[in-house]
């Protein structure tokens, strides 16, 4: 062997050696750093692992399941959270649903443990192609982790907590009970959490009515809600469908005619009825917001999240009546009022309609500034002429208006003379509706009308509408607005003086009555009948019927204001808002609404007390009855506050009022014989009342202005608040057959056509009542006229008629 063989093999040996070391050292170090990194790994575990969440909220899922708000006949009328959930059981969850779902996030869900490693490296291939972030790797547990318990930061840290929270879970739950949590608790957009919301709010159907192709788009909203979703972009959420449909049929959940079928459905974006999204399918919004406060009035902020569901004593169909009613009440009231002019006036390009964009924006704008109020509609006059005014609702929604009718009702706006203030012209911004088959221009009204009717026999509420638009302010002029009754209050003051000796036959005197300012100790006095009419004496049923003021001053004096005011609070009145004066007589005191229905009831049940009531029953979110009402019951001899005697006298007479009286339009078009009722007017027309039942149902009818101000010349309870009453009744009586009169009670006797108690019977019942000497008029506030300091008193009871005079609700549950 040569010296240069022998120095090549020296070399090479010493480079083998030298290598051999080298693997030697780096294997050690790589052994070593294996240790640290599974020291460092097992210490990390060490101290993550006890810090982990609990599961306990987990398996016991309560998620924030928002206060809703019911009808009688289970009508969703409002909704009170922040979240929008329908929670299903796993079983509940059509399998339509449950395979769209796992053929958009997790088609290998069944056969991980919680991470899913062949996803993984798919991804990771996949993004390294794009070199980009095409795809994802999370699984349903993973997201299932994220969203109960952790942050949506990106950070290692989270990412490592994520990942043991993963396990945990996948070691704890089943995989039925994992797929149940994500379906019923991921965020799907517009508030909705959970597949059976968001089926509501996109598709305006239950979860258990969808199609394959619904399953699919709504499965593929989680990949970004707030961008897949059909509302927000509507045709990207078409995209993500396809692509959803397409793994679906290559998974094998769908054939090939189940999948051709499904891509050709044409999807209908609408929310249902009974979600916020779409709006309610009954006007209840009155009834949702005090039930609302009822319930926090036991429960305060906890009734937000819990799930309870309040089930109200209102019958929808019942209620959409009285919206409907009241609306229309007011729209006629405004049509027949002087037209104010348009909202506005704005300067118009002169060929803005050429320009559709810019047209619509400005549009958008006005109609930020006056928003629309359900079907009265804001638009911008583009030409105005006597015969037609041509306004746009948006730049493809001209609208016409050219009904004679119509026109005339803006008539003072229209024309070469009209006056700037009045003036509807090209730019004018005015509210349009349709009425019938017709448009109508017509302004915001600004007037205001409540409505409720209750159940005599226990005092539930059927229905309650408290103003124009809820919308517009949620004060409640049901149970808030403390108004003068005016006439509608006679009756109790009527059926007082029966208990004191009066029958319908007594004599009473019409003549003017006056007091002056010694009696008063203040101003001089001087009320008036209606349109300044009097007569020498009429009998107590002709005074009620004619609603003579007259007349029901004298009973009152008679009976002495302060046994009226004694008596007066059997029927639920409060003693301070009626104080022992002659005014009172007049209806000079306040209610609400909801207090005169009470008290009307106690004559439509036979004389007994049922205080109205709103909240029938509670229930928790597992549907467990949580509080139930118990309600004061027509019959029970313990809540007797009227003899039956008198109520069968006053029901009397008032079925004549609504026959032959100042409500006999009431007979005239509902052509029934078991209605009694009574007209209400205050001075000046500040409040019109009309107050009506039959046995089974009373309605309480109101219009006036929220700062009281007279409705017009000759506006009256007849005129401005039955016909609310009279549209109601119409279609909630209908085809309800009439109850006859019972039969009358012991004591009762009935002598040439009219009524006598038994301690008061002809010869010995008070026969006339006339004008007093002023010597006999006491002046010392005692029992029999209670006159001092009128005028100040009726000073203060104009005051006290604001309907901004609030209280809290005074219905029980």
């Amino acid at each position: 062997m040569s010296s240069s063989d022998k120095s090549s093999n020296t070399s090479s040996g010493t480079t083998r050696s030298w290598l051999g070391r080298f693997i030697i050292k780096c294997a050690v170090f790589a052994a070593g750093l294996g240790v640290c990194g599974a020291l460092v790994l097992t210490l990390a575990l060490a101290l993550a692992w006890p810090n982990l969440p609990d599961l306990s909220a987990m398996i016991d899922y309560r998620p924030r399941v928002p206060l809703r708000i019911y009808t009688a006949d289970k009508v969703l009328i409002g909704e009170f959270g922040e979240e929008r959930r329908n929670v299903l059981r796993f079983d509940e969850i059509p399998d339509v649903m449950k395979s769209a779902i796992l053929s958009a996030e997790d088609d290998r869900f069944y056969q991980h443990g919680g991470i899913d490693w062949a996803g993984v490296a798919r991804a990771m291939v996949a993004n390294l192609t794009h070199m980009s972030k095409t795809q994802g790797a999370s699984t349903i547990t993973m997201q299932v982790a994220r969203n109960f318990y952790l942050s949506s930061e990106k950070t290692y840290t989270r990412k490592f907590y994520e990942l043991l929270l993963t396990f945990k879970i996948e070691a704890t739950l089943t995989k039925n009970q994992i797929l149940d949590l994500y379906m019923n608790q991921i965020f799907l957009g517009h508030r909705a959490y959970g597949f059976a919301a968001a089926s509501r709010t996109y598709l305006g159907k239950p979860l258990s009515e969808i199609t394959p192709a619904e399953a699919a788009l709504l499965a593929g909203i989680p990949k970004a809600p707030s961008r897949f979703n059909p509302i927000a972009n509507f045709q990207r959420a078409k995209a993500r469908q396809g692509y959803v449909l397409a793994r679906m049929k290559s998974l094998g959940y769908l054939t090939e005619a189940e999948y051709e079928q499904a891509k050709n459905q044409e999807i209908i974006i609408k929310s249902a009825p009974g979600t916020p999204a779409g709006g309610y399918a009954i006007h209840g919004e009155y009834v949702a917001e005090l039930a609302r406060q009822l319930l926090y009035s036991v429960y305060q902020d906890n009734i937000y999240s819990r799930g309870f569901n309040v089930y109200t004593t209102v019958k929808s169909t019942d209620q959409e009546d009285a919206y409907k009613a009241v609306r229309d009440g007011i729209l006629t009231y405004t049509r027949r009022s002087v037209y104010p002019g348009p909202e506005e006036t704005i300067k118009l390009p002169d060929n803005i309609e050429s320009k559709p964009e810019e047209l619509d924006t400005l549009l958008d704008s006005l109609q930020e500034k006056y928003p629309d109020s359900d079907d009265l509609l804001t638009g911008l006059v583009l030409d105005a002429s006597p015969t037609k005014i041509t306004i746009a609702r948006t730049a493809s929604q001209i609208i016409e208006v050219t009904d004679k009718g119509a026109l005339k009702t803006v008539a003072r706006g229209l024309g070469k003379n009209a006056q700037d203030k009045y003036k509807i012209s090209r730019g004018s911004v005015v509210y349009v509706h349709k009425d019938g088959d017709h448009w109508e221009v017509i302004n915001l009204p600004t007037v205001q009308a409540a409505f409720v009717s209750v159940r005599p026999q226990d005092g539930a509420i059927q229905a309650m509408v408290g103003g124009f638009d809820f919308d517009g302010g949620n004060f409640n002029r049901v149970t808030q607005a403390w108004r003068q009754p005016g006439s509608a209050f006679k009756p109790f003051i009527y059926a007082s003086s029966l208990e004191r000796g009066l029958t319908p036959a007594t004599q009473i005197s019409d003549e003017p009555f006056m007091l002056t300012a010694s009696q008063t100790g203040s101003k001089a006095w001087k009320p008036k009948n209606y349109g300044n009419r009097y007569e020498p004496m009429l009998t107590m049923r002709q005074g009620l019927y004619k609603s003579k003021n007259m007349i029901s001053i004298r009973i009152m004096q008679a009976v002495g204001p302060k046994y009226v005011q004694d008596y007066i609070t059997r029927f639920g009145f409060d003693r301070e808002r009626q104080p022992a004066v002659l005014p009172l007589a007049l209806g000079a005191g306040s209610v609400t609404p909801l207090q005169l229905a009470g008290g009307y009831a106690v004559f439509a049940n036979g004389g007994y007390r049922v205080p109205p009531y709103l909240v029938d029953h509670v229930t928790d979110s597992t549907g467990k009855v949580i509080m139930r009402a118990k309600p004061v019951v027509a019959g029970d001899a313990s809540a007797r506050v009227v003899d039956p005697r008198t109520v069968y006298v006053m029901n009397d007479m008032m079925r004549g009022v609504a026959t032959y009286g100042t409500g006999a339009r009431v007979h005239r078009e509902l052509k029934r014989n078991d209605i009694g009722g009574k007209t209400g007017t205050t001075n000046d027309s500040h409040d019109a009342w009309f107050a009506g039942f039959t046995p089974k149902l009373v309605g309480i009818a109101w219009m006036g202005f929220d700062q009281p101000r007279s409705l017009g010349q000759g506006e009256t309870g007849g005129g401005a608040a039955l016909p609310i009453w009279l549209d109601y009744m119409s279609k909630t009586l209908k085809g309800v057959p009439e109850t006859p009169p019972g039969d009358m009670p012991q004591g009762l006797s009935r002598v040439n056509g009219d009524f006598y108690f038994s301690e008061y019977p002809p010869g010995q019942a008070i026969a006339r009542v006339g004008l007093p000497a002023p010597s006999d008029i006491p002046v010392d506030g005692g029992g029999g006229g209670g006159l001092d300091g009128i005028a100040d008193l009726l000073n203060q009871l104009k005051g006290d008629s604001s309907n901004r005079v609030q209280a809290p609700p005074t219905v029980p549950f």
